[in-house]
């Protein structure tokens, strides 16, 4: 799977299974960013994210391990 920044679903769910205990709001957007560049499948820019793209795979995150 190629992942990229626009696909914040998919990759909420990557994050929440790569990082089970982690808690999305208590991550700065800069680890984020690195987290997902880290994600396996991940294929985009490394610096095509931007605040409002990692916000928006922060609260997809959220939403994922809220349900």
């Amino acid at each position: 799977m190629n992942l990229k920044w626009t696909n914040a679903r998919e990759i909420a769910e990557a994050l929440a299974r790569r990082y089970p205990e982690a808690d999305p709001l208590a991550i700065r957007l800069t680890d984020l960013g690195r987290m997902v560049r880290e994600t396996p499948g991940f294929a985009d820019e490394p610096t095509g994210a931007n605040s409002k793209v990692l916000q928006a795979i922060q609260t997809a995150w959220l939403d994922e391990v809220s349900d």
